[in-house]
Parts: structure tokens; C-alpha cells; sequence
């Protein structure tokens, strides 16, 4: 079977996960799927991921989910910007703030997949993945 987005794929993996309350899901593995995990992770989104071998020589990337000290979501929202039909390029001044900076934009740059507040320290632009919130 051949993805045409792992991004979206991976995205919508985990928005269908926490929404069944899972503990954990497994995703196929990528440097730009491993990027955006460290990134939810560093944001506080996920409590952990980690690199798991299979049969297949790709890999699987197993993302721990988190949830809130009574059961609520951490995560609400997990929004898809640039596809592949359609990228989207922003400089760092016009890096989407989501709920007004309460959220996060993954950018992939040429120094790797950073958070939109990462960009903005560094002075980065890039591609917009994806807003959690």
C-alpha cells in the first residue's frame, strides 16, 4: 500500500486515537514524522514516542498519548495546512498563531521541524504543517 501523505496519515492517527482514548498508537515511521513527535512532545502534547523495528524495514513510530489529571483532552484540535496538492510557505511574521499564541504551528525548516515559537527566536521561516491546539 503506497501513502501519498505520511503527515496527513499521522495526524489523523492520533486525532482518531485520543478521540477512542487510547493509550498509545503506532504510526510508520519517518524523519519528518519523528520531527513533528518531538516537537508535540517538547510542546507537552504527547508524553513520548519511540522508534519501534518491524518486519518491514521503515519502521513504526509509537506516540504516548496524553490526557489531563480527570480525563480531558490535551490536545483539541490537530489541523493540516500544506499538502502535497498545495504547499504553504510563511515567513517568520506570518507564522499562524493559533488561539492567539495558546496553540502551536509545526514548521519544517532548513534546520528541521520546529515549533512556530522556535522559528520566531530563531528567525526561520518555512513551511506550515500543521496547528495543534
Amino acid at each position: 500500500m503506497s501513502l501519498s501523505d505520511p503527515i496527513a496519515d499521522m495526524l489523523t492517527r492520533i486525532r482518531n486515537a485520543l478521540r477512542s482514548r487510547h493509550e498509545t498508537v503506532n504510526i510508520r515511521a519517518s524523519k519528518v514524522c519523528e520531527g513533528i513527535a518531538r516537537v508535540l512532545k517538547d510542546e507537552g502534547y504527547i508524553n513520548d514516542y519511540a522508534r519501534i523495528e518491524d518486519t518491514t524495514k521503515q519502521g513504526l513510530l509509537r506516540v504516548y498519548l496524553k490526557y489531563g489529571p480527570r480525563g480531558e483532552d490535551v490536545v483539541n484540535e490537530i489541523k493540516r495546512w500544506s499538502k502535497p496538492s498545495r504547499r504553504l510557505y510563511r515567513g517568520v511574521g506570518a507564522l499562524p498563531r493559533p488561539m492567539n499564541g495558546l496553540g502551536i504551528s509545526i514548521v519544517t525548516t532548513s534546520k528541521g521541524v520546529l515549533s512556530d515559537r522556535e522559528c520566531r527566536q530563531r528567525n526561520i521561516s518555512g513551511e506550515v504543517l500543521c496547528t495543534v491546539c
